[in-house]
């Protein structure tokens, strides 16, 4: 028998500090909903100030026994929490489903991918290690890398556990404590998550969750006790959580917005072309900063990709996460009504509405698939993120156009070439400016795989073994081994 909300959710909850739930030190509550039908889920305590606060003491307190933890032990400790996410994979997934909206197999994913994050880096455990520089025989120059202490990480709505898993666990692995703020739509999964960090036998303090809104998120990223901050989001809000690290000289990782070109050759394989790009844009209604936001394609098979895109779009089926449809709703009201805020804002523009473009009737913030063709590269449609199920479809002439219309945005988090000529596809891929370039795929890569943008899109690396240059600082040591007469 499947999960319900009710055999799943606590009756309350509150910040998850020093290993158990508690009570805020405020008096406000927020209630997170299904957006499948705009019910309410349940109501948590909002964490105050004071309560970040309290947070990252506990962090900061726990942080000396963690470090000096055998890395082969936090490795076990990791595996561990993996195997126990696995272990408890349907009861996270119909969770993940019912307060973020996406599809169960979507959710299911996501789930396994949190775990994968957990399992890879509990094998770089005691694998991190530092060097020995040249030098003459009168000295010993030798590096070793540690953590920075306390690691402050904010994570966005769109993938609730599965990016805070992607954070926190190399994190903990390289020695850090943390302390994290999810979403306020989306903040169970990542409270689930810390009780059974708690369950694998994570030591209390190393984990700890202060759900809510503006107000713990701009403590955590101000805070003097805050070794290092990672954030992923918007890119007004990066700029926010930017401006607060520089005034405590506090490093940070940022992942922010995309607004991603798939460039479709004429010699390309167009049904896997179109089969990719409608992956890319309808996957988690399009609320994915990687989304195939821009399908720039050559005029000479442009009404052959847009008859295939506009096919998919229309068979795509919509509903509840948790009945497994296509597509879900999108997350809440506020990003529902921007996303429709776009729709009529293409409507008005000289772009032509291919296909979708209407909210559904009834309870829910769903949008139909959405296709724009014809699209100015210069307008709103085509140079700001929609965030949604929102594709814009452009032509080109040439391969120099295409390359200047990718380029011609403020982002470059990622991009793709579609062509079967190995020499052409690589060669232009070189030189879309975006941090991940995909060949004849999207979402390409894994747990293993880099995953960060350029301009806008972003400052480091997650995923893969740079993730931990977030999380990981070097300290050089000077030896004298001249022996004076």
């Amino acid at each position: 028998m499947a999960p319900t909300p009710d055999s799943i959710l606590y009756d309350s909850y509150g910040p998850h500090i020093d290993g158990e739930f508690v009570r805020s030190a405020g008096d406000d509550q927020f209630t997170t909903t299904d957006p499948a039908t705009g019910e309410p889920i349940t109501t948590l305590d909002a964490a105050s100030a004071d309560d970040v606060d309290q947070a990252v003491a506990v962090a900061r307190e726990a942080a000396p026994e963690w470090r000096s933890t055998a890395p082969d032990e936090r490795g076990r400790i990791a595996t561990r929490i993996a195997d126990t996410i696995r272990d408890n994979a349907d009861d996270l997934a119909h969770l993940e489903s019912y307060d973020q909206g996406k599809p169960l197999t979507q959710a299911r994913s996501d789930v396994e991918g949190a775990a994968r994050f957990f399992e890879y880096y509990a094998g770089a455990a005691d694998k991190l290690e530092g060097n020995q520089v040249p030098t003459d025989e009168d000295s010993l120059i030798v590096t070793s890398r540690e953590p920075y202490g306390v690691s402050g990480q904010i994570i966005p709505w769109n993938f609730p556990l599965n990016l805070t898993a992607r954070g926190v666990a190399p994190a903990i692995v390289a020695g850090n404590t943390v302390v994290a703020k999810p979403a306020p739509t989306t903040p169970l999964s990542a409270l689930h998550l810390a009780e059974l960090c708690r369950e694998a036998g994570l030591p209390d303090g190393v984990f700890n969750v202060v759900p809510g809104g503006s107000e713990p998120g701009a403590a955590l990223s101000a805070h003097d006790d805050v070794d290092a901050l990672t954030f992923t989001g918007s890119v007004a809000t990066g700029q926010a959580v930017m401006e607060s690290a520089a005034k405590t000289i506090t490093p940070v990782t940022l992942e922010l917005g995309g607004k991603n070109p798939a460039i479709v050759m004429p010699d390309a394989d167009l049904d896997e072309a179109a089969f990719w790009i409608g992956t890319g844009i309808f996957t988690n209604a399009g609320q994915i900063c990687s989304a195939t936001d821009r399908a720039l394609v050559h005029e000479s098979v442009y009404d052959e990709v847009v008859d295939r895109l506009v096919a998919r779009a229309e068979s795509t089926e919509l509903g509840p996460g948790v009945d497994d449809p296509d597509m879900g709703p999108l997350n809440h009201e506020a990003h529902y009504e921007s996303v429709l805020e776009y729709i009529d804002a293409g409507r008005d523009s000289d772009a032509t509405l291919a296909a979708g473009g209407e909210p559904l009737e009834g309870d829910g913030y769903f949008v139909e698939p959405t296709i724009f063709t014809d699209v100015d590269p210069q307008s709103r449609l085509a140079q700001e993120e929609i965030f949604g199920p929102v594709l814009t479809v452009i032509p080109f002439a040439d391969r120099e156009e295409a390359i200047e219309i990718a380029n011609d945005v403020d982002f470059g988090l990622t991009g793709g070439v579609f062509s079967n000529d190995v020499k052409q596809a690589l060669s232009m891929a070189r030189r879309i400016e975006a941090g991940n370039v995909y060949v004849n795929e999207w979402f390409g890569g894994s747990v293993e795989t880099p995953f960060g943008g350029v301009k806008a899109s972003g400052i480091g690396r997650e995923k893969g073994l740079e993730a931990l240059d977030s999380y990981l600082q070097t300290r050089t040591i000077t030896v004298n081994l001249d022996e004076r007469e």
